[in-house]
């Protein structure tokens, strides 16, 4: 196994937090889908998820968000203080099911995501005015008053993005974000990725196919399959048998 040349408690010590997955498993029926997975991540680095189809990547996220049940610890611990705190969670699926005819703006769907307020009320002004400010750190406040459905996939994952970093969580979590996205949309959202991540200190959870993308990208990386293979920096990962042997010699 490939590990990062670093003692936990020593990489800790230049982080503001860690977050700790420790021994998660999952079992569906008499099937073990993940298997002992203990994995470190902290804040201002982007860890990406690689691995063959059926490898575990998409249950490894929903155990973490509590969707299903698994054995295991997750633990969320603020160095500075070396107290356990509660996570909190931003997430991107993988793709949202919008028929393109349904009548819900930007707004609407931002608004019931981040308030009680009913979205068949008045729009509130206050409201309003927040959610556009926050479509703008993304650069799509101009269309807040469209239909989610004719959106571009591009458009809406920035949407999407925008969603889920309000209120800005510890760990972001993106489940293969940029399907169905041009190769510059796909370029322009792991760029937009990078700047959030340094900007505001961001622990970020990511699973990704591409290859080429997640070496220019990543900090760790994370070969995966039902349980660690290795891990390391994208070039520890590429060089190891597993990888090799996973991606059919594939040089990136």
């Amino acid at each position: 196994m490939t590990l990062m040349k670093e003692r936990p408690d020593v990489a800790c010590a230049h982080h503001c937090h860690c977050i700790k997955i420790n021994g998660l498993s999952v079992t569906f029926g008499d099937e073990k889908v993940l298997d002992d997975v203990s994995l470190h991540m902290h804040c201002g680095e982007l860890t990406v998820l690689i691995g063959p189809n059926g490898a575990g990547k998409t249950t490894l996220l929903r155990a973490l968000l509590g969707e299903i049940p698994h054995e295991g610890k997750i633990e969320f611990t603020e160095t500075k203080t070396g107290k356990d705190k509660s996570l909190r969670i931003g997430y991107v699926p993988q793709s949202l099911n919008i028929e393109r005819e349904i009548p819900m703006t930007v707004y609407d769907l931002f608004a019931s995501f981040i308030s009680r307020y009913p979205i068949w009320f008045p729009k509130s002004k206050k409201l309003y005015n927040t959610i556009k400010e926050q479509l703008k750190i993304f650069s799509v406040e101009d269309i807040i008053d469209k239909q989610v459905g004719k959106l571009s996939g591009g458009q809406l994952q920035r949407v999407m993005l925008s969603i889920a970093l309000t209120p800005m969580p510890d760990l972001l979590i993106l489940d293969e974000p940029v399907s169905g996205i041009d190769e510059n949309g796909v370029r322009d959202f792991y760029q937009l990725v990078n700047e959030m991540k340094s900007k505001n200190n961001l622990s970020i959870l990511l699973v990704s196919h591409d290859l080429d993308l997640v070496r220019k990208y990543a900090d760790k990386v994370v070969l995966l399959d039902k349980k660690i293979l290795c891990r390391g920096t994208p070039e520890q990962v590429y060089e190891d048998s597993s990888f090799r042997r996973i991606f059919g010699g594939k040089t990136v």
